[in-house]
């Protein structure tokens, strides 16, 4: 009797523990000022919920399973003042409405970050049509993307938050299933660490990223144009028209994309005497990082930075990736977008942001001579991208 007592007691702490594991941790206050109840909610058959990490300094990154996004991330400014330093909505609801609130903020995407030309790719000799969304394109994986989809989410403790999407064959065109694995982790030095995994059972293509858009200004009222860009980059891919890279990789030398040394984005985003900022409005293009040599990238090696002399927070990013599409929010706060309200009822201006988004070149499935974006059964894709916070 005694040992069948031990023995339920042990079951039960076992399955306390689990609970504890998988439970958000919505306790106490988030210095963000979000409220969890606002994401608890059932969408796709699914529950969403507000995860809330945390590290020894008071840093906190509050996430949603609705596409993996960040909600919040509150650093330290030159003062001591949390400021949250990404957009976003203050509940899911916001989230869930592409149709009033649309948005990426946030989000881990999937299957593929960025443009697929024509909706189509080749995988040896098969062709598969992918559902367009963006004009004749594929963006960001097809109209229902991983970035609206519900992931399982497992909170491994107060820094790790394990989220899991089980994509079936033919999602939006795209062949194999796929089980792809996002872990964020905070760290004790201010790093906020990504990881995405996934296997797949049919040969396919897979190219994540994490879309968050950047204001380190804490103020995201006012543009963010006097944000300091830095990208280690010698060339990047210009862009046709419909934002589809042209096929060509040019140097920076000798344009404003040229941000080996850092630039005041104001300076940039309004020179229409550069035909790809004039088209974009602003940047919106992959940088080839000079961090990724002989089929590998260094992600020790300091691939973007941005700062704010206005708050003395300074962002680096690491990755392993080739590329890192720098976009500045050129379609905020234009036309319909204006009147939407976001976080804390403020609505964003154009420009208010930069997004840093660590990726395999856009198109990359018709440009084999590019780093590749092909899965094959029995591989694992691995990507790795770091934001580390500090100030200056």
């Amino acid at each position: 009797m005694k040992t069948s007592k031990k023995i339920l007691a042990s079951a039960i702490a076992s399955l306390a523990i689990l609970a504890s594991c998988t439970e958000p941790k919505t306790t106490g206050a988030n210095a963000s000022g979000l409220n969890p109840d606002q994401f608890a909610d059932t969408i796709n058959g699914k529950a969403t919920a507000l995860y809330t990490l945390t590290n020894a300094n008071g840093m906190e990154v509050c996430i949603t399973n609705l596409g993996g996004r960040v909600v919040s991330i509150m650093v330290p400014d030159r003062d001591g003042k949390l400021q949250d330093v990404v957009l976003g909505y203050d509940n899911v609801a916001q989230y869930a409405d592409r149709v009033n609130s649309p948005s990426d903020y946030g989000s881990s995407i999937g299957r593929y970050a960025n443009r697929i030309s024509k909706h189509s790719i080749t995988i040896g000799d098969e062709n598969y049509e992918l559902v367009p969304n963006d004009g004749d394109n594929c963006l960001h994986g097809g109209p229902t993307g991983w970035q609206y989809q519900v992931y399982d989410a497992e909170q491994i403790d107060d820094k790790t938050l394990k989220l899991t999407m089980v994509s079936p064959d033919g999602d939006n065109g795209f062949p194999g299933e796929v089980t792809a694995i996002t872990t964020y982790t905070l760290t004790d030095e201010n790093i906020l660490d990504i990881t995405w995994e996934a296997t797949t059972t049919k040969e396919t293509v897979i190219n994540q990223t994490n879309h968050c858009y950047f204001n380190l200004n804490g103020d995201p009222s006012r543009v963010g144009t006097n944000m300091e860009l830095y990208v280690n980059a010698d060339n990047f891919t210009p862009s046709d028209a419909n934002y589809i890279p042209t096929g060509e990789i040019l140097p920076v030398e000798g344009t404003p994309f040229d941000f080996r040394t850092p630039k005041v984005l104001a300076e940039v985003v309004n020179d229409t005497t550069f035909d790809q900022i004039k088209n974009a409005t602003g940047v919106d293009h992959n940088f080839c990082l000079n961090t990724y040599k002989d089929g590998k990238g260094d992600d020790t090696e300091v691939a973007a930075t941005l700062y704010s002399p206005e708050t003395g927070i300074f962002l680096e990013v690491f990755t392993n990736e080739p590329g890192i599409q720098v976009y500045t929010g050129n379609f905020q706060g234009v036309g319909r977008d204006a009147d939407i309200l976001r976080k804390h009822g403020i609505k964003y201006p154009k420009h208010v942001s930069v997004c840093l988004e660590s990726q395999k070149y856009p198109d990359t499935p018709h440009h084999p001579e590019w780093p590749t974006a092909n899965l094959k059964p029995g591989e694992k894709y691995y990507s790795h991208c770091a934001y580390k916070f500090s100030v200056k």
